[in-house]
């Protein structure tokens, strides 16, 4: 008996094993038989409550915390897990077939989120490279505040395009072509690809310095950005190239990018995330600041002065609250002391 086209609507309409009377949209959420959409929740679920639990961790650990270079690097590490919380949340957006109501959601947060990330990891960076060198860090305010300035950046940038695109041309982010769409994409992701290879380039830098307690968290940052690269490039070079045609590639869009989100997440939150809570945590250790100071408790330590660097300029040090310290060993007797004194004052007495 031939098909009418009642009889081929009412088929189509039929939702798949696993699903019950809900909108197209949303079948792969529940289709059992094309397990990417399941497989993809779970690892993203499990993400979610990983990050939940990482995020209260830095809470409560954060008011524990003594020593202030580490604390300053609390809100920072607080900034970075939401951003990877967003990021692991970002693939239901994509598993959800797109429309109208997911296509701002994709275009927008996700460079956003990940522009947070970069961010984060990028002042860290910096913030490391003082303290590897003995050197005072930067404040707690101006992390922040300058981590949540390059993130405003994409913010503009994402909001101009999603104004431009679908309030004043009126285009249709699901109905666009799919070459143009994907290209689309990732021309709103240069930002974030800039933010992360700059960071990049500038955790090398931690490696460099006196103060070696400093440097594994250098090198957390450094793995971190090599895998967000080798990720990023996969992704992005599978996208475009399978976008010059429209055949039965194009389902895969999807769940390329889920996938990509998902792993990426997770190496935030196993890389970077979960090695600086536990470094948070743990008790003071010799290595993190110059050798004068490691004999004295941190909090009567350090503070802000400014001292004449190789090229004569004043800048920014570390030294102990001890003057005597700069010339001297920490136990260094009266008669030694007194002994160089001699010595230092008597060129000065020829010269007289």
């Amino acid at each position: 008996m031939a098909a009418t086209p009642f009889t081929m609507a009412t088929t189509a309409l039929v939702p798949p094993p696993g699903c019950g009377d809900i909108d197209p949209d949303y079948y792969f959420l529940c289709d059992i038989c094309k397990a990417w959409g399941l497989s993809l929740e779970a690892v993203a679920a499990a993400g979610i409550v990983a990050c939940l639990a990482v995020l209260l961790a830095c809470f409560v650990i954060a008011w524990r915390v003594e020593d202030e270079n580490k604390k300053n690097m609390a809100p920072l590490q607080f900034l970075f897990i939401l951003g990877t919380l967003g990021i692991l949340s970002l693939p239901f957006a994509f598993i959800i077939r797109l429309n109208k109501d997911t296509a701002p959601p994709r275009f927008a947060l996700t460079g956003i989120l990940f522009a947070l990330c970069f961010s984060c990891l990028l002042m860290h960076a910096f913030n490391l490279i003082r303290l590897v060198r003995g050197k005072v860090p930067y404040s707690q305010l101006s992390i922040v505040l300058y981590a949540l300035g390059l993130t405003f950046v994409q913010v503009i940038i994402a909001t101009k395009y999603i104004v431009l695109t679908i309030g004043r041309d009126g285009i249709d982010l699901a109905r666009m072509g799919r070459e143009q769409r994907n290209k689309d994409f990732v021309m709103l992701l240069t930002y974030v690809m800039f933010l992360m290879v700059f960071a990049f380039v500038i955790s090398t830098l931690t490696f460099c310095g006196p103060c070696k307690g400093w440097k594994k968290h250098g090198m957390y940052i450094f793995v971190t950005l090599f895998f967000s690269i080798a990720i990023w490039v996969a992704w992005i070079s599978v996208l475009l190239m399978s976008s010059t045609s429209d055949g039965v590639q194009s389902k895969w869009d999807d769940p390329l990018i889920g996938a990509a989100l998902v792993v990426n997440g997770w190496v935030f939150l196993m890389m970077y995330s979960v090695p600086e809570i536990c470094f948070i945590s743990s008790p003071h250790k010799t290595g993190y600041y110059p050798p004068e100071k490691s004999t004295i408790k941190q909090e009567n330590v350090a503070e802000s002065t400014q001292a004449p660097d190789k090229e004569g300029t004043e800048e920014d040090v570390l030294i102990p609250t001890n003057r005597n310290s700069l010339h001297l060993e920490v136990n260094v007797s009266l008669e030694d002391m007194a002994n160089r004194s001699h010595f230092i004052i008597t060129p000065c007495i020829l010269l007289d």
